[in-house]
């Protein structure tokens, strides 16, 4: 997977050097920005929704908590009973969502730095990907999920970016920088794409489009697979 290994390099340096004090800042209760402040109310409501996909009662099941960032899934999962593998590219957010969890989930949560597809984080009842394949191809998203897909139980629910005519617009902007000037870029995607490129990769189950979550700023698709 080249393509997703190169993303994954400008994924980790972004938020591990430009943007660590930016999404530590979003991601607590401290004051932001009028824009800040709608995507920090559509991740509030995706997380809800991916949540949502899951058992009120997680006691016993083992669950991804994959791209972790500052822990937020990862707190509410180990509340519900699970034992989470919570992983994320960025080793100063795995540094953050260590601090911020607290000390009664210790015993319930191991984190990692590194690759959220590598074999060796096991097998899962569930995974939950949040906002973390939104800068993949759509091969690169069915390559990715036909890599979990065998170790995983129940259900994978990821986000994506759909593609909106507002996406879009801003998708080609970003095209007209150098890729070292600017963020990873969001590549939005139609469910009917996804669904193929999972097909095409050999993974087996169905996907569906759980909901889409419109906050401003924040535009997110929740996808669940049941392999």
């Amino acid at each position: 997977m080249p393509d997703y290994s190169r993303t994954l390099d400008r994924v980790e340096t972004y938020f591990d050097t430009t943007a660590t004090q930016t999404w530590e800042r979003l991601t607590s209760d401290a004051p932001v920005s009028k824009v800040r402040a709608t995507v920090r109310a559509g991740r509030d409501q995706m997380r809800d929704v991916m949540l949502g996909t899951l058992p009120d009662d997680l006691t016993g099941a083992r669950v991804l908590d994959a791209g972790c960032g500052a822990g937020q899934m990862t707190i509410e999962l180990a509340k519900r009973g699970a034992d989470v593998v919570a992983v994320d590219i960025s080793p100063s957010l795995i540094d953050i969502a260590k601090q911020r969890l607290p000390r009664e989930f210790h015993k319930q949560v191991s984190f990692h730095a590194g690759d959220m597809l590598n074999n060796a984080h096991g097998a899962f009842d569930h995974v939950l990907a949040m906002d973390s394949l939104i800068y993949y191809s759509a091969s690169d998203i069915g390559a990715a999920l036909a890599k979990l897909a065998p170790r995983v139980r129940e259900n994978i629910t990821f986000t994506v970016a759909p593609r909106t005519a507002f996406l879009m617009t801003f998708f080609g902007i970003g095209k007209l920088f150098p890729r070292s000037d600017r963020s990873p870029v969001m590549i939005p995607h139609t469910a009917e794409r996804l669904a193929q490129a999972t097909r095409d990769a050999g993974v087996k189950g169905g996907l569906r489009v759980v909901e889409r979550v419109n906050s401003g700023f924040y535009i997110s698709q929740a996808m669940e697979l049941r392999p």
